[in-house]
């Protein structure tokens, strides 16, 4: 099942909880258990997690949850190479993603364009 991440730059971590289908704690529980997923803390200590901090979380849940791997297992897996892609369903929403925004740049520019014109 594809991911569809929505175009901000920062996510609460309830919103990424939804987006990766775990409850909150386990976010904070894989934050604790994985050096590679670190959400940055806004002054009043809140958790905001950028788009690459939920794609590592959508491949740590893939490597536990789909591809049966332990904690350790996991963590070895992430260790071991040093860049793994997210998974290629989720790549291709982010694909997608950037294509319609491209999409909705051009109508802009078109629009403005226009306006100059008349």
């Amino acid at each position: 099942m594809a991911v569809l991440i929505p175009d901000k730059i920062f996510f609460k971590i309830g919103e990424v909880a939804e987006l990766v289908g775990v409850k909150s704690h386990v976010l904070r529980y894989w934050e604790s258990e994985f050096k590679s997923l670190k959400p940055v803390k806004s002054r009043s200590n809140q958790r905001l997690y950028r788009r690459e901090d939920i794609e590592q979380a959508l491949l740590i849940k893939s490597l536990l949850y789909q591809q049966g791997f332990t904690i350790t297992g996991a963590r070895q897996k992430l260790k071991s190479s040093q860049k793994l892609a997210v998974p290629e369903e989720h790549s291709l929403v982010n694909i997608e993603s950037i294509i319609e925004r491209l999409k909705k740049l051009r109508d802009l520019l078109k629009e403005q364009a226009g306006e100059r014109l008349s």
